[in-house]
């Protein structure tokens, strides 16, 4: 490709990115959101460089016995299908050991041809001791040393990397997420050699303009932080003592979301209402928002492909033409959503064995198996998902998501599912499918007919499957929480769980209001009133998607966040 290094570039550093739905980059929302992100760069030509780590072990492929307990089988993939190793090699200190990484390139191309690449950093080296060539084995995996060992290596040795591929003139480092923080370090060093004079306060401050920080955890337990024994082992005495001189650690602790608060001239949330649960958490600095998008192309399903590009040609190169689908005859979304619903009831009986029956009202639950998103609501009232079965129509349900292989209540949970389900059989058809991915994902947000999200608030920063959901015209049923508060029209995107507005959960009245919803409201719009609920779901691509995308989020970044001149 032809790179533009001479000018001023954004580096986009994240732990994640889900960049082909074959290479297993990705765990769950924070790399398919940077993978998006990237694509959503490629489209506009920004100029936009990438760095993650390659994780030549992967995550982990989801296996389900007949139970429900979930078995961590390894991921076998061959880079060398899908990236470039380049020559470049750099090395940092670890330990008080020299650590050498080398990068291997994966070229984004846009709609219009343009590309952006990613840079996706490894110490699988014959230079490295057996231990320190696994430090890109794995992504989340190992204990606080391995992962402190692994964000040294995405932020120092993403900023050597960029450095030694001839990015000198980087006018943003955007943080997705705090475990790139240690970037400022390096920054903070890069300062320090170009003026040993200036004092702390000053080489910080221009540290901090030129730098920007995402988070998209609003729970204080999820964000990274590490003891200062391991932090003083792992980084060196020296460059500990740095670090506090600089004011970086939090209660003697390195936290790498207060290190990425603190060292940033631009802090935001990714949805208005996580804005004000990350103030809150983090009194004092001063937060913004940019709501997370999809990459409208990629999730959208083939049929709908097909009829967005006869309809609204514009559409692929500006997202905001979907506004348009309220043109579209309902008729038309109807049968593009019969094809995208029949080609997901044939993956499913590919990877479960199980029939579904493409005329049953289908609903999707798919989500990290946490306890947080309470995925048992759904089937916490077996009784009255008969009666409304019997009453209004049949219904299917449809469960994906990994639990995290440390989390034993995730695990539970997914087991939990199984045994609920089989109560129900014979009434209601609930199959959980394996190995939740971008592939299952792609069939799951075109081919059901409703989503169901039900995180305890204010839990979900922001949630994205809906989104992708909404541009295949499904609507969504949800708590209202993350980007749902602002996608929201009751009945007309979609209906909210949960009457009104409330800052925490009450389990027995949304799970009143999920059940009285589905008997009341959109069983009877489904089956009975089947052109209305199409102009439901033409409301949540013209609205919601048109919105939604990733498009208009990169678009928010650029104009407010980012400080590019006119054609980068």
């Amino acid at each position: 490709m032809q790179e533009r290094k001479d000018v001023g570039a954004v580096a986009y550093f994240s732990m994640e990115m889900a960049l082909d739905p074959a290479m297993p980059t990705y765990s769950g929302g924070l790399g398919v959101l940077a993978g998006d992100t990237l694509r959503a760069a490629a489209d506009a030509g920004l100029n936009m460089v990438a760095v993650t780590l390659l994780y030549n072990e992967g995550y982990f492929t989801q296996v389900l016995d007949v139970r429900g307990n979930q078995l961590e089988r390894p991921v076998t993939w061959e880079p060398e299908e899908f990236l470039e190793r380049l020559d470049a090699r750099v090395a940092i200190e670890i330990e008080g050991r020299q650590v050498h990484i080398c990068a291997w390139e994966y070229s984004v191309t846009g709609v219009l041809g343009q590309e952006v690449c990613a840079y996706m950093l490894d110490t699988d080296l014959p230079e490295n001791s057996p231990e320190d060539r696994k430090i890109t084995s794995r992504l989340y995996g190992g204990d606080e040393r391995y992962r402190l060992r692994q964000e040294m290596v995405l932020g120092p040795g993403g900023i050597a990397m960029l450095r030694a591929l001839g990015y000198e003139n980087i006018v943003t480092c955007h943080m997705n997420e705090g475990h790139s923080a240690l970037i400022v370090f390096s920054l903070l060093e890069e300062e320090m050699r170009r003026d040993a004079d200036a004092d702390v306060d000053e080489l910080l401050q221009r540290v901090r303009d030129r730098c920007v920080f995402t988070t998209h955890t609003p729970v204080p337990a999820g964000h990274d932080q590490f003891p200062p024994e391991l932090v003083s082992s792992v980084l060196g005495s020296e460059s500990f003592a740095r670090l506090t001189e600089y004011g970086c650690l939090l209660d003697g602790h390195l936290n790498m979301t207060y290190l990425g608060l603190h060292c940033s001239r631009y802090i935001n949330g990714v949805s208005m209402r996580h804005e004000q649960v990350t103030e809150s958490m983090f009194p004092g600095y001063p937060i913004d928002s940019v709501t997370n998008g999809v990459h409208a192309v990629t999730w959208t399903s083939p049929p709908f492909l097909e009829l967005f590009d006869r309809h609204i040609p514009e559409w692929r190169q500006d997202n905001r033409y979907l506004r348009y689908a309220v043109g579209i005859e309902h008729t038309e979304i109807m049968g593009a959503h019969g094809e995208a619903k029949r080609a997901l009831m044939k993956e499913v009986q590919v990877r479960t064995g199980v029939t579904l029956d493409p005329g049953v009202m289908t609903i999707a639950f798919a989500r990290r198996a946490t306890p947080y998103k309470r995925a048992e609501m759904l089937l916490s009232d077996l009784d009255r998902l008969r009666k409304i079965a019997d009453a209004v129509g049949p219904l299917q349900i449809i469960y994906a998501g990994k639990a995290h292989p440390r989390d034993e209540a995730g695990k539970e949970l997914i087991g939990r599912i199984f045994q609920l389900g089989e109560q129900l059989r014979g009434d209601v058809r609930v199959v959980y499918m394996p190995d939740y991915g971008m592939r299952v994902a792609s069939y799951l947000v075109a081919g059901v007919d409703l989503w169901v999200n039900t995180p305890y608030k204010p839990r979900e920063a922001s949630g994205t499957s809906g989104m992708k959901a909404a541009l295949n015209g499904v609507p969504s049923l949800s708590v209202l929480d993350g980007w749902w508060i602002e996608g929201h029209v009751e009945g007309v995107t979609g209906w909210a769980i949960g009457e009104g507005w409330r800052e925490e959960s009450d389990d027995e009245e949304e799970a009143e209001s999920l059940f009285d919803k589905l008997e009341f409201v959109v069983g009877p719009l489904f089956y009975s009133r089947p052109e209305e609920f199409a102009r439901v779901m033409r409301y949540a691509i013209a609205l919601n998607g048109a919105f939604f995308n990733s498009q208009r989020m990169l678009s928010q970044y650029v104009h407010n966040v980012y400080r590019l001149e006119a054609g980068q």
